[in-house]
């Protein structure tokens, strides 16, 4: 039926209306089939439905909408019998409202798109679902089953409903994809003029600074000294009190600025994640399992683009954990388990650092069953497999074409969706991990820089090497005394709060000195993640300050120690160490260190390059730097050095070649050779020592510690200077 045109313009804002609605519909629809509710829980979820709905049929039908006003309608005749008897809804009846409210959203985007008039009548579809619905004093009575087996298909309404729902879907990313812009409401923009009129007045008062010290300068530099001396150290005292004071202004001003542009460009991350419980739970029915979705920190707000980006990953990790991690109810049951299945996904937000984790309480991942997997495949040999410790074992899951499946199902089996999910967190620059124990369940922990805001980093030292540390993992600071340390023969703690709290050296944990209790007065920075802390000790506190973490280049993005770097306002560059390695309790490799030793590190990675300079010159080394073998070999032409650390992979001039060259030199024969790659296969350092290198490591070895040992080792067996 057609709309008034005089109406048609309403229509648009009605159907973002009914989505919002709807989608609280579900919402309470999903919280009605819960057990375990009292009768007032239930009784205020089924008030609020009925006023949903209501809404939904008073609206539509003040357009005209008869259509949509009629299945409204509907759903609330459906509705009225179980307000009655106050019970937990029958999945039947959850099933019929969750079709109406499909067909409502499919009829609704069609009216905004100026296609009502083709809509067909509604009357066939209205009568299916009243004859999907239970009879009352069934839907009322009946207690909830758990299928042992996939549900058969619905009826007629089924074939319909499935696409409708995700018609839905698809106009909600499209509504955020039309282009690449924002919504923005008229007191946004208000409050962001008003922040570009302080920054003229601002801009102002600087001119007039500058005059002020142009007039200073001016009487320092006149020829009677004394008179226009003292005017100009009492100008300049003045300048300097508003320099400070429009300091303090020109932070609240980027402060208030951040936060506008934050409010303009982002939204709840509930806006794709509520939508996703109602997949949960229809993927559950379809697989005749049961389990629900709860999320934690909902409300923190992302950039639009990313939460879109973000939705297809979700998915993914969504259906693999009911697929592949949720048992079967009976199998739950006799394992002692709730026969729900418990899916959470947290959301938490670390300045400009996203943490994202999804977990179950389900099989978990049985290492053993995906190495066979694996290598059924021949995603890996035998010899492979047997090499592998658990955690690559698990990471196996990311790999193209991987799946635990023999046949291919609606659900799985292609071995493209962890693959797909990994794919879409690195172009987002992140990281995804994997932990599970085996019949406990699975926790997938995504981490993603952010374009927006910064993050707290409280800057330490250890030697001479500063690092970063996020301020919201940091608890505390204290000093180290006799009093508050316990220090046994393997292991140093700390009485913090009544709780003996291990104490780790910074220094040892990055490898650059050999372990050893702090000292009486050292700070201790008490660092906290996961439900963990750990007593961090270091050997001074810059201090803190907001900074922008960027992520680290892709070969070394999975180092375990690291979560990022930011550029510091000289151009230095800050490493930034992930709070959940600090508590990790590992105990740190020995080393001794040496005299004076000179260093050349040779990447074409800037990140690199300085993880490799830090550890190196906190060791005793000077170390000088090139970014391609090309200007390596330009360096030893004129400079002479006790090691060389060489990138493998070089897009100029590779490792393997860089050697060649080295060996060929009778000046430069003899120097030692460590090549690094992200590469840590046995076959790659196996090709990378048969090349002539002294020592191989691996990236993520390197920067967990690695390298100042091995250093000193092929020094050793060179025969170098002691």
């Amino acid at each position: 039926m057609p709309v008034d045109p005089m109406l048609q313009s309403l229509v648009a804002g009605f159907s973002s209306e009914a989505q919002e609605v709807c989608q609280k519909v579900t919402m309470d629809l999903l919280e009605l089939e819960r057990e375990g509710l009292d009768n007032e829980a239930l009784g205020k979820v089924y008030t609020r439905l009925a006023r949903h709905l209501h809404t939904l049929k008073g609206s539509a039908a003040s357009l005209g909408l008869q259509d949509l006003s009629s299945i409204a309608h509907k759903l609330e005749d459906a509705l009225a019998p179980l307000r009655k008897d106050i019970k937990p809804m029958p999945r039947p009846m959850v099933d019929m409202l969750l079709h109406g409210l499909d067909l409502f959203l499919l009829r609704a985007q069609a009216h905004a798109d100026g296609r009502g008039d083709a809509l067909p009548d509604p009357t066939a579809a209205l009568a299916q679902l009243v004859a999907d619905a239970p009879p009352p004093e069934e839907a009322a009575g009946n207690k909830v089953e758990f299928p042992s087996a996939p549900a058969a298909a619905p009826s007629a309404a089924a074939p319909v409903s499935a696409p409708v729902h995700a018609a839905s879907q698809a106009s909600f990313v499209q509504e955020e994809d039309a282009d690449a812009g924002w919504r923005v409401a008229s007191h946004q923009v208000t409050a962001l003029m008003r922040e570009v009129e302080r920054l003229r007045e601002f801009r102002m008062r600087l001119e007039d600074r500058l005059r002020d010290i142009s007039k200073a300068v001016d009487l320092l530099t006149a020829r009677e000294l004394l008179a226009p001396t003292a005017r100009a150290r009492a100008m300049l005292s003045a300048v300097t009190a508003g320099v400070r004071s429009d300091g303090h202004e020109a932070s609240d001003i980027v402060d208030s600025l951040e936060e506008g542009l934050k409010s303009i460009t982002t939204r709840p991350v509930r806006t794709i994640l509520e939508p996703l419980q109602r997949m949960v739970r229809d993927l559950s029915r379809q697989l005749g399992k049961a389990s629900r979705l709860s999320v934690v920190g909902a409300e923190v707000s992302l950039d639009r683009r990313l939460l879109e980006k973000l939705r297809g990953a979700m998915v993914h990790l969504l259906r693999n954990a009911v697929d592949h991690g949720i048992e079967m109810p009976d199998e739950r049951e006799r394992a002692g388990k709730h026969h729900e299945g418990a899916l959470t996904l947290r959301v938490e937000q670390q300045g400009n650092i996203l943490f994202l984790e999804l977990s179950d309480d389900g099989r978990g991942v049985d290492a053993a069953q995906v190495r066979a997997s694996a290598e059924r495949k021949g995603l890996i040999t035998a010899d492979e497999g047997a090499r592998m410790h658990e955690t690559q074992i698990r990471d196996l899951i990311f790999r193209p074409g991987f799946s635990t499946r023999t046949d291919v199902t609606d659900t799985s089996g292609r071995g493209v969706g962890l693959d797909a999910v990994r794919a879409a967190v690195e172009s987002m620059q992140g990281r995804i991990e994997v932990v599970s124990t085996k019949g406990s369940g699975t926790r997938f922990i995504i981490t993603i820089p952010m374009e927006l805001g910064s993050s707290p980093v409280l800057t330490v030292r250890a030697i001479d090497a500063n690092v970063g540390l996020p301020m919201l993992a940091v608890e505390s600071t204290q000093l180290a005394t006799q009093e508050n340390l316990r220090i046994g023969r393997t292991k140093t703690q700390l009485d913090y709060n009544g709780q003996l709290v291990p104490v780790s050296d910074l220094g040892a944990r990055l490898g650059l000195r050999a372990s050893a209790p702090p000292s009486e007065g050292q700070p201790l920075i008490i660092v906290q993640s996961g439900g963990k802390r750990m007593a961090l000790a270091v050997d001074s506190v810059v201090g803190d300050r907001d900074l922008v973490i960027r992520p680290l280049p892709a070969e070394v993005r999975d180092v375990p120690s690291y979560q990022g770097a930011a550029i510091l306002s000289r151009g230095e560059l800050l490493l930034i160490l992930r709070p959940g390695w600090v508590v990790t309790d590992s105990a740190p490799q020995a080393v001794s260190m040496p005299q004076s030793r000179r260093a050349l590190v040779v990447d074409d990675s800037l990140t690199a390059r300085a993880l490799h300079r830090a550890m190196l010159e906190a060791g005793g080394f000077t170390v000088h730097l090139a970014a391609s073998g090309a200007r390596a070999l330009e360096r030893l032409q004129t400079e002479e050095y006790d090691v060389i650390i060489c990138d493998l992979e070089m897009e100029e001039m590779n490792g393997t070649e860089v050697i060649a060259r080295l060996r060929a030199q009778p000046n430069t024969r003899q120097i030692p050779v460590i090549l690094v790659s992200a590469n840590d296969s046995a076959s790659a350092r196996s090709r990378g020592l048969a090349a002539g290198a002294d020592g191989y490591l691996s990236k993520r070895e390197c920067a967990a510690g690695r390298l100042l040992s091995e250093v000193l080792d092929v020094m050793s067996r060179r025969g170098a200077h002691a």
